[in-house]
C-alpha cells in the first residue's frame, strides 16, 4: 500500500445500522410529505398531469425507501446471521422481500 491510500476506519455496526434508519426515516417522511401534496392536488382539482408526476413521484419514493430497507436487512444478515434468522430473515426470505419491490 502506498502512503497516499488511507484505510477508513472500522465501522460501528450499530451505528451503520443508525444511521441507515435514519435516512430511511427521512425518506419516508419526503414521501408522506409528496403524498400530502397528491393528496391536496386531488382535493384542489389539479392537472392530471401535475398529479400524476406527483404521484410518481411518491410511488419511486416508496420503492427506494423498500429497498434501503432490505439492503439494510441485508447488512444485518451478514453481520448476525443468527439473529436475523431467529426474525425469519434467512437469504430466502430477504430475496422474497426485494423481488416484492421489483
Amino acid at each position: 500500500m502506498s502512503t497516499d491510500e488511507t484505510v477508513a476506519p472500522p465501522v460501528d455496526p450499530q451505528a451503520a445500522h443508525a444511521a441507515a434508519q435514519r435516512k430511511i426515516v427521512n425518506r419516508l417522511r419526503r414521501a408522506r410529505g409528496q403524498l400530502d401534496a397528491v393528496i391536496a392536488a386531488v382535493e384542489g382539482g389539479g392537472q392530471c398531469r401535475d398529479v400524476v408526476t406527483q404521484l410518481a413521484a411518491v410511488s419511486s419514493a416508496l420503492d427506494r425507501a423498500g429497498f434501503a430497507i432490505v439492503s439494510s436487512a441485508m447488512r444485518d444478515c451478514m453481520v448476525d446471521p443468527a439473529s436475523q434468522a431467529e426474525q425469519g430473515l434467512t437469504p430466502d426470505e430477504l430475496e422474497k422481500l426485494f423481488l416484492m419491490l421489483a
